[in-house]
């Protein structure tokens, strides 16, 4: 990997994967643009490093075009990871919008630019299909167009599309990067984060552990760590140009397991009981989906970008609660 320095330009910089990418950049002697508007990100992601020599933090919004048009154009990768992820209780379009017109415009700076880009993606595109592990040339299965949490996978696979199109008509180099249940410091602390920050959440607060369905569905789920390094090997080998890669591991482990794996790193600390919630019973109303196994082949990205996670699930878990429960905890002093 030719780790000669770089001018990175990241949307979605304050963001979990973002500040976690950030961190790495900038160890590694990488100058960093950055640009988030902070709907979903927050400045205390990224405090150890706004003061660096080598950043700069644009607060503005992807869905503008003058956002890049106040660019520089002398970046040489543009990472892509700012998005809207499942409407489970509504904001299908913003969704919608940010996914698509956000991606759009980023597209279109590459291309202005002629720039190499790396666009975050997402497992849920494989949607319900039932050909496991999931392969990146496999078949995506959307569900029913009435499901709400659709909006995402489909938003983000029309970005795979557009990449694509742009590449090839455009000629320059994208990669595409299907993500597998990142977690770790910074992630959100709401069900955005995935249900390992509920489930921290309700065991620090003693409250109920709610689990849809039987718990009985599997999800593979990827210490950030592991993800950055495989953002990172994207970013710097050309011989990630023009691919599909998922990012993960292959761990598969159900939510109940999670659910207690959670209990025992607490400790016995805490008084919360896990809680069954019937699926119809979840979106308020609205259709329901889920998709009962979600586990990646991984086997591209080991061979071509020499990546592999490598944090247990068991440690990874226990040094996320740890972190999540200092968040807490100062956000308690401060109140």
């Amino acid at each position: 990997m030719n780790n000669e320095p770089k001018k990175m330009l990241v949307t979605g910089v304050a963001g979990f994967l973002g500040s976690n990418l950030l961190k790495k950049l900038l160890l590694n002697g990488h100058k960093v643009v950055g640009i988030d508007n902070f709907s979903m990100g927050r400045m205390e992601n990224i405090s150890e490093s706004n003061d660096h020599e080598h950043f700069l933090l644009i607060k503005n919004d992807i869905l503008y075009q003058s956002t890049f048009d106040s660019l520089d154009e002398d970046f040489d990768v543009i990472i892509h990871l700012a998005a809207f992820k499942i409407p489970r209780y509504g904001n299908a379009v913003a969704t919608l919008q940010t996914n698509s017109k956000g991606c759009e415009n980023v597209l279109e700076f590459a291309r202005k630019i002629s720039c190499k880009c790396v666009l975050a993606s997402t497992s849920d595109v494989y949607g319900m299909s039932p050909d496991l592990p999931f392969v990146e040339d496999g078949n995506c299965v959307i569900g029913n167009s009435k499901v709400p949490r659709w909006a995402y996978a489909v938003s983000k696979l029309f970005d795979e599309h557009l990449a694509l199109a742009y590449m090839e008509d455009y000629n320059f180099p994208v990669v595409l990067l299907r993500f597998f249940g990142s977690y770790g410091p910074n992630q959100h602390l709401s069900w955005w984060g995935g249900p390992q920050s509920v489930f921290i959440d309700c065991i620090l607060n003693n409250k109920p552990i709610p689990i849809h369905g039987d718990g009985t569905q599997t999800r593979t789920f990827t210490y950030v760590d592991d993800t950055v390094a495989g953002i990172y090997a994207a970013a710097m080998m050309p011989e990630a140009n023009g691919e599909i890669f998922n990012i993960g591991a292959n761990k598969e482990i159900t939510i109940l397991e999670l659910a207690n794996l959670l209990i025992k790193i607490s400790n016995g600390t805490s008084g919360s009981k896990i809680t069954m919630i019937p699926y119809d019973q979840i979106s308020k109303g609205r259709k329901y989906q889920d998709v009962m196994r979600r586990v990646p082949d991984t086997t591209k990205a080991e061979r071509m970008l020499g990546v592999k996670a490598k944090t247990t699930l068991e440690d990874g878990m226990r040094t996320t609660f740890e972190w999540q429960k200092n968040v807490y905890q100062r956000l308690n002093a401060v109140s």
